[in-house]
């Protein structure tokens, strides 16, 4: 079907062009036109055809602040699934194959091009390349639902009965999975050249066959524990960890150049943006009005704000009676979150009375999303917040809600006028994740301190000091007290990276996100009587001493955006139009269908 809608297409572009082109007598051959068929005689169109594979399926920046428990977009903002409200109807989720057929044609008709178009070293690094991102489209479809049909071929679409086939088990499709990756990685090069940089190689394959066992071993998949498959994903991890480091790969050294030093020894697997061929348009994560269009996203919320630990790797105290109450305990707070944070948070996290990464705002003039006080008889309690950065704008939206902002990958040369035009990366994959995945089954297998390790080395990078014990202010000694702490370092590592709801769902942790009740948030509100200068600096202990920190329970305003997921699913359910499409498709149980994701 796919070749006779390119062959009429393209008659049709090539007919068109002719002065009665359609008489029936016309036997004139447009020798410039394209045959389907001649593309597996050309190097250049296979490799096109390729390319158009890699380039649909790659990630790209993630803006969805609203997923987790990291960020919000806006006030009243949050899903209706976070807050628990959820139904076939409105959850069921496509299963949509455009991507493995394309990957299945190409399979099959790789083998019947003339080794005087492609050498079979050539023919081998394609397939492998197709074999990763058939596991990656079925990886991606096993998190969502469980088992899904397994089409391995190219299918006659004039045998409609054939079309339809019933979902394999979990195991099947894991299975199939990772005999995919294992044949990517025997086909693929350890690193590709300058030229062909960014294409999948053996590392990329072998990190994601980590994650894929990872992700089979964790308790969403694997509730009984089965040690076998943490074993398996230990040792799928850990030959990924050895391999990259032998190809030179490692933690970048400072973390905040990750996203600012291209082809650096920490990217695994890469979306590479260009301008003007393809830009990333970051107007979205920035604020108002430093901006244009969409604003004001991924704003972090507190959780996150308190998941980045002290300089010293003690974590943040936090108490919203005493804020309230205790004048020099509001002060110490305020000195601890501004001041002496680990490296990643001022990477990732932007605060009121900072310079903000724009050249739109004058030298030395901070971007001051903080608050003051302001009389209001129809708020609760007779007054409202209102944005010190509305009055530096002379705008009423300023600065969000939150308060704070994302900055990771930010293009801090961009004015808000070319905003569209962003150049910065997008690494889906980093050795920090296959670190990190490598030491999180360590752990789950007994070797608490290969575990351990892991974590001082992501602290370390972080700019953490060891102290005297050399523990990186890590308190974790048992297997869950690790387990724990591998669930905050990760919050914090891969913060706007959307890792954080995977996480949640595959360790089975909605309850992280349901102790909160409402997104919080916290303001720095300047007391009465006093005033600050556009310059002032809220690093600066005299500037601080202007300002209170004040919690605010509910950033929503309405008490029915509450957090509320449901604990008793876990995958998704299958929408109910491919349901009635198919008599053969069954739905997950969780949904009141028959099928069990976990068998």
């Amino acid at each position: 079907m796919r070749k006779h809608i390119i062959r009429l297409s393209l008659f049709c572009m090539a007919a068109g062009a002719l002065p009665q082109a359609c008489t029936p007598a016309l036997d004139y051959v447009n020798t410039g036109a394209i045959n389907p068929d001649n593309v597996w005689n050309d190097e250049k169109l296979i490799n096109a055809f390729l390319t158009d594979i890699h380039g649909s399926m790659i990630p790209s920046w993630p803006v969805n602040g609203n997923s987790s428990d990291e960020a919000m977009n806006a006030p009243g903002s949050m899903g209706n699934y976070l807050r628990g409200i959820i139904s076939v109807a409105s959850d069921g989720q496509d299963l949509v194959y455009t991507n493995i057929d394309k990957i299945n044609f190409f399979l099959a008709k790789l083998p019947t091009v003339s080794p005087t178009v492609l050498s079979e070293e050539k023919k081998k690094q394609m397939t492998g390349q197709a074999l990763f991102w058939r596991a990656w489209d079925y990886f991606g479809k096993v998190v969502t639902f469980g088992g899904v049909p397994l089409i391995l071929n190219p299918q006659d679409p004039s045998n409609k009965e054939s079309l339809f086939i019933p979902r394999n088990k979990t195991s099947e499709c894991v299975t199939q999975i990772i005999a995919d990756l294992d044949a990517a990685i025997a086909s693929l090069p350890d690193q590709w050249d300058n030229a062909n940089y960014g294409r999948i190689d053996k590392g990329a394959a072998m990190a994601l066959k980590g994650k894929v066992l990872l992700w089979y071993a964790s308790p969403m998949f694997n509730p009984s524990n089965d040690q076998s498959r943490w074993q398996k994903a230990y040792e799928a991890n850990k030959a990924a960890v050895d391999f990259l480091k032998a190809q030179g790969k490692g933690l970048l050294g400072a973390y905040g150049q990750i996203w600012k030093q291209e082809r650096n020894k920490e990217v695994i697997m890469v979306n590479q943006f260009s301008y003007p061929d393809h830009p990333f348009n970051q107007a979205g994560i920035r604020p108002q009005p430093l901006t244009q269009g969409d604003a004001n996203r991924n704003q972090p919320l507190l959780p996150l704000l308190h998941a980045y630990p002290k300089k010293d790797g003690s974590p943040m105290q936090f108490d919203p009676a005493k804020l309230l109450s205790d004048p020099a305990y509001n002060e110490q707070y305020m000195t601890d979150f501004v001041t002496n944070r680990d490296d990643r948070f001022y990477a990732t996290i932007f605060t009121g009375g900072t310079p903000y990464p724009t050249p739109d705002l004058p030298t030395g003039t901070r971007y001051w999303s903080a608050w003051r006080k302001a009389a209001d008889a129809s708020a609760p309690g007779g007054f409202k917040y209102i944005s010190l950065a509305s009055d530096q704008k002379a705008v009423t939206i300023g600065s969000g809600v939150s308060g704070f902002f994302e900055i990771k990958g930010l293009d801090n040369t961009l004015t808000s006028t070319v905003i569209g035009n962003a150049a910065t990366d997008w690494v889906e994959i980093r050795f920090a994740e296959v670190l990190m995945n490598y030491g999180e089954a360590a752990n789950e297998v007994g070797k608490a301190d290969e575990a351990l390790q892991v974590l001082k080395d992501i602290r370390a990078r972080a700019g953490i000091t060891p102290g005297a014990a050399g523990k990186y202010g890590i308190a974790a000694a048992s297997q869950a007290e690790i387990r724990d702490a591998y669930i905050s370092e990760r919050f914090v590592e891969f913060a706007f990276e959307n890792k954080r709801w995977g996480d949640l769902r595959r360790w089975k942790r909605f309850d992280l996100v349901n102790q909160t009740k409402f997104r919080q948030g916290i303001y720095f509100v300047l007391k009465d009587g006093e005033k600050i200068e556009w310059t002032d600096d809220i690093s600066n202990a005299a500037v601080r001493k202007k300002f209170t920190a004040v919690f605010i329970e509910n950033l929503d305003g309405d008490p029915q955006y509450k957090f509320n997921l449901d604990t008793s699913h876990w995958f998704y359910p299958i929408s109910q139009k491919n349901l009635e499409a198919s008599s053969v498709l069954k739905q997950n149980a969780e949904w009141g269908g028959t099928f069990n994701p976990l068998e």
